[in-house]
């Protein structure tokens, strides 16, 4: 009795053909389903690593070549301070054949140094790595003009040292320019070379040259006042400003100095002549 209820118990419990068929598929189903999530993890996984990867190469990239832009930029300065030391040497003896070096010095720093860094920013990279190259930059600006005044008398235009960079580039891509910031940044340091140049001249009795180098100056200094309280980035031009009244007041005072004193310093120079109008003033008696 016992053995017949057993089975009678274990032939009521057992399930159906189709429940059985239903609980098949349906694990089937999940294991399907559990599959095809683990393989979208996966992908997913594998796309964001790949993009990844491509951003920390592009980092690297451009890490390095902002390395070599530095390096660049510090050569530049280097070869471009010797260019001006060499401006420095000019004398009334030797003055055509120490500016000549020098424009040749010059020529030799934009060939060498200078396109080195434009193959390196060509496209949009100089935007983005400005401040590495600046400073370089700037005193190649201040280099070049001060060749230029001293050659020609006249202020080397920021489109006309531009133009001496377009042979330099590969005319397929954007070419590096000089932008307008550097410029004048560049044109402020001028001031403080010219203000050693005046003074030089003025010991050596080349009075002329002094006053000429006044007024450039003066001139430079009257339009940069305007241009500076509009600038954004004003913090290193705010400094330069301050330095260049300084030097345009050493020289005012310098020339102011011999022209009212011209008796005792015209003697000293070799100079008969007593009469120096460097300032537009009537002569002292």
């Amino acid at each position: 009795m016992l053995l017949y209820a057993s089975k009678l118990s274990f032939i009521v419990m057992a399930p159906k053909p189709q429940r059985i068929r239903h609980l098949v598929g349906t694990t089937w189903q999940s294991a399907m389903k559990k599959a095809r999530t683990m393989s979208t993890e996966t992908d997913t996984e594998l796309s964001m690593k790949d993009g990844f990867s491509k951003y920390a190469d592009y980092l690297n990239n451009l890490n390095d070549k902002r390395e070599r832009v530095v390096k660049a930029s510090r050569d530049i300065t280097m070869n471009s301070k010797k260019v001006i030391f060499q401006v420095h040497r000019m004398s009334k003896q030797n003055k055509e054949e120490v500016l000549d070096k020098a424009v040749k010095d010059l020529a030799a720093v934009t060939d060498q140094y200078l396109s080195r860094l434009v193959k390196e920013l060509q496209g949009t990279d100089f935007w983005k790595l400005r401040r590495a190259y600046s400073p370089g930059v700037q005193e190649y600006v201040e280099a070049a003009t001060l060749c230029n005044f001293c050659k020609t008398g006249t202020l080397l235009t920021l489109d006309e040292m531009n133009a001496t960079l377009l042979p330099l580039s590969d005319p397929s891509v954007e070419p590096l320019q000089i932008n307008i910031l550097d410029y004048i940044l560049g044109l402020a340091d001028l001031t403080g070379e010219l203000m050693r140049l005046a003074i030089g001249r003025i010991s050596e009795g080349e009075l002329d040259f002094a006053e000429k180098i006044c007024s450039f100056v003066r001139e430079i200094y009257r339009n940069l006042t305007l241009i500076a309280p509009e600038m954004d980035d004003s913090s290193d031009m705010k400094q330069k400003m301050e330095t260049m009244l300084q030097s345009v007041m050493k020289i005012e005072n310098a020339c102011f100095s011999v022209h009212v004193r011209g008796s005792e310093y015209i003697p000293l120079l070799g100079s008969a002549d007593t009469s120096y109008p460097l300032l537009g003033m009537p002569d002292i008696e």
